[in-house]
């Protein structure tokens, strides 16, 4: 799980592509690009249910789970 940093940068990632996207997608609709629009509505779905799981993440507390020890072998009579 990426730490707060990351997430965060990669939210702030996140948001720059979908304001680049709708840029695109203002710009084939003005041009008449239907397939383009398909593919960037569909860029867009994916794009924001990454965030949202992002954010998600980041809501969830972090688990240390220690670090591991070995076990002695022990003797068998």
């Amino acid at each position: 799980m990426p730490d707060a940093p990351r997430q965060s940068q990669m939210l702030a990632r996140l948001s720059e592509l979908e304001a680049d996207l709708l840029q695109r997608r203002t710009q084939a609709e003005e041009e008449g690009g239907i397939g383009e629009i398909e593919g960037i509505d569909l860029a867009l779905t994916f794009l924001r249910a990454e965030r949202d799981e992002t954010r998600r993440r980041a809501q969830r507390p972090a688990v240390h789970l220690g670090i591991p020890a070995r076990r002695r072998l022990q003797e068998s009579e």
